[in-house]
């Protein structure tokens, strides 16, 4: 599967803890990535700067579906279920 061009969830949805260029401490969910364009694209796709954690990540039917709002809805719950208990 690839990548629904604009789409963007998993670049605010998802806390990254490694650094990015512009958010040396990471981001939190729900956290805008300032590496995200206006239209939703990564300023760092295919750049050795794009963390591992972004170039690892793939998108799958059960995450992405058939809608932004979809993959924003399925990752805001993946956070939450993977959160370490405090």
């Amino acid at each position: 599967m690839e990548c629904r061009i604009g789409c963007g969830a998993c670049c605010i949805a998802l806390s990254i803890s490694s650094s990015i260029p512009g958010m040396p401490n990471g981001k939190p969910s729900g956290v805008r990535c300032v590496q995200l364009t206006d239209d939703n694209l990564c300023k760092l796709f295919g750049l050795p700067e794009r963390p591992d954690v972004c170039v690892r990540l793939r998108p799958l039917p059960e995450m992405c579906g058939d809608s932004a709002e979809h993959a924003m809805r399925y990752l805001i719950e993946l956070e939450a279920l993977t959160a370490p208990i405090s």
